[in-house]
């Protein structure tokens, strides 16, 4: 599930999903045999943050995903949120980028869906600002171990400022149990039986699509 939403705010900064956590999971999963179908709130093009794009950023799922024209035209045609059936679907993903603070956060149909999977006892996974998507349904963390992107790591990008609010703050307002690594390294955790897996950042995502995999094999 990703986002749809393109700007930071009022501050004409772009954003979106954070590309390498979008290409690490779509890779693990299709690779496993798993069949994928992107989505988002208004369906059609979901931004990619242009800073994902960098050189620095790159590794050796984004270079797969930009060459792939099967998962570029995905990205490009996303299935509106509104047209999503839980029973069609054993899991659920919500990579990260600021986007999702500001449409994923706030969309009555997200939170449904996500009351559907978690009543039907299926896979939620959640990576970097992905959590964000868990704002309105304290139910999903309540209780549970969970991680996102840090207050730590929102500072150094400069971002704690501008963004509407701070995901490691609402997790921790809604009962969730957070627990974050030192900043940029691999974090991932798993609760709720294999049912609710988070990933601290965009280092994190292989790890989440991975314990992902575990869940819904086993």
């Amino acid at each position: 599930m990703l986002t749809s939403h393109g700007q930071l705010g009022s501050s004409g900064q772009p954003t979106g999903f954070w590309l390498e956590e979008l290409a690490s999971p779509y890779y693990i999963l299709k690779d496993a045999g798993f069949d994928l179908v992107l989505a988002s709130p208004k369906g059609g093009p979901s931004p990619i943050d242009p800073k994902s794009e960098e050189p620095s950023y790159q590794t050796e799922y984004t270079k797969r995903f930009k060459a792939d024209p099967e998962a570029m035209k995905a990205v490009s045609s996303t299935k509106k949120l509104a047209e999503i059936d839980e029973g069609q679907f054993v899991g659920i993903f919500y990579p990260g980028g600021h986007g999702p603070l500001y449409d994923l956060a706030n969309d009555s149909q997200n939170f449904w869906l996500l009351e559907k999977f978690s009543r039907a006892r299926k896979p939620i996974a959640a990576v970097c600002h992905g959590p964000a998507a868990f704002r309105k349904t304290p139910s999903i963390v309540k209780g549970f171990a969970v991680t996102g992107f840090s207050n730590a790591e929102e500072a150094q990008v400069g971002m704690d400022k501008l963004i509407p609010f701070a995901l490691e703050d609402m997790l921790k307002e809604n009962g969730a149990r957070f627990t974050c690594g030192p900043a940029w390294t691999p974090h991932v955790i798993t609760d709720n039986n294999g049912l609710l897996i988070t990933g601290q950042n965009p280092a994190s995502a292989a790890g989440v699509a991975l314990e992902l995999v575990k869940t819904l094999r086993g």
